[in-house]
C-alpha cells in the first residue's frame, strides 16, 4: 500500500487542477457513503449475531426434545420407519428461498411455506403454540398410546425444522455481511489513508507548481517591460543626439554657404 506522502505525477496546469479538486470531491463523497454504509451493515451484523445466538441456544433445547420424542415413538411402537416411507406421498414441509436488499447486498433468506401456502419466516413462532401439521398420514398407527406419541415426535421435528431453516438463514446471512464488511472496510481505509491523501498531495503540488509559474511570469514580465523601457529611452536618446546633429550641421553649412556667396562679398579697391 502506498504511502500518504505520495502523489500522483500530473503536468500542473489549471485544468489537471480542476480535474484533481473534482476527483477529490468524488472520493470524499464515496468515502462518506462507503462509511454509512458499513455502518447500517455493521449494525445488522450485530442484529444477526444476536439472533444466531438465541437460535442455537433454541436448536439444541428442541433438537433435545426431538430425540426424546423419537425414542417414546421406539419405546411404544416399536420400528416405525417401514411405516412412514409408505404412508408419506408428497411433501408437508417446504421452504421457500427470497432475497433481502440491505445497504446494497443482496442476503438470502429462507422460510418455511405452510400447507396452506403461507410463508413463515419468523423463528419465535418456533418454540411456542400449536404446530400446524396438517393432514396426518399416521392416525392409526400404533396401539395404545403410540399414535400419539407418532404426531407429537413429528410435531416436535416440524418445530425443530422451523428453527433449523431460520438458523440456516441466519448464519447464511452473517457469512456474507462479515465478508462484504471486510471488503467495505478494505475500501473506506483506502480510500481514507491512501486516495484522499495522495489527491490532496498532488492539489498541493500543483498549486505550488502554479504560483512559482505566476512568479516567473511576474519577473519575466518585469523584466520585458524594463527592457523595453530601456529600448524607448536609447531610442528616444539616439533619436534627440540624431536632430541636435542634423541641426548642427545645418548651421555649419549655412555658414559655409555664406563665406562662399560672391554676391555678399565687398569689392576691394586697389
Amino acid at each position: 500500500m502506498a504511502s500518504s506522502g505520495q502523489r500522483e505525477a500530473v503536468f500542473p496546469t489549471r485544468m489537471t487542477l480542476g480535474t484533481t479538486k473534482t476527483r477529490l470531491k468524488g472520493a470524499q463523497n464515496g468515502h462518506s457513503l462507503l462509511k454509512r454504509k458499513a455502518d447500517a451493515i455493521s449494525k445488522r451484523f450485530r442484529m444477526i449475531t444476536g439472533k444466531i445466538q438465541d437460535a442455537k441456544k433454541q436448536m439444541g433445547t428442541v433438537l433435545q426434545h426431538a430425540a426424546f420424542s423419537m425414542v417414546e415413538v421406539g419405546y411404544s411402537t416399536g420400528d416405525i420407519g417401514y411405516a412412514v416411507r409408505e404412508n408419506v406421498k408428497r411433501a408437508t414441509f417446504k421452504v421457500r428461498s427470497r432475497q433481502e436488499n440491505i445497504s446494497g447486498v443482496m442476503l438470502p433468506s429462507f422460510a418455511v411455506q405452510s400447507s396452506d401456502g403461507s410463508v413463515s419466516s419468523d423463528h419465535s413462532k418456533a418454540s411456542g403454540g400449536k404446530e400446524s401439521s396438517g393432514p396426518s398420514e399416521f392416525s392409526l398407527t400404533g396401539l395404545s398410546r403410540g399414535g400419539l406419541q407418532v404426531h407429537k415426535a413429528r410435531d416436535t421435528y416440524a418445530k425443530a425444522l422451523r428453527v433449523l431453516v431460520d438458523l440456516a438463514s441466519l448464519q447464511t446471512a452473517f457469512v456474507i455481511l462479515d465478508e462484504v464488511i471486510r471488503l467495505t472496510n478494505r475500501r473506506v481505509n483506502a480510500i481514507e489513508h491512501v486516495i484522499i491523501p495522495r489527491l490532496e498531495n498532488t492539489i498541493a503540488y500543483i498549486v505550488s507548481e502554479l504560483d512559482e509559474m505566476d512568479r516567473e511570469e511576474f519577473f519575466r514580465l518585469k523584466k520585458v517591460q524594463g527592457k523595453k523601457k530601456r529600448v524607448a529611452e536609447e531610442a528616444a536618446a539616439k533619436a534627440a543626439a540624431e536632430k541636435v546633429s542634423i541641426t548642427t550641421t545645418e548651421a555649419t553649412d549655412s555658414d559655409h554657404k555664406d563665406m562662399l556667396n560672391a554676391d555678399k562679398d565687398t569689392d576691394v579697391i586697389f
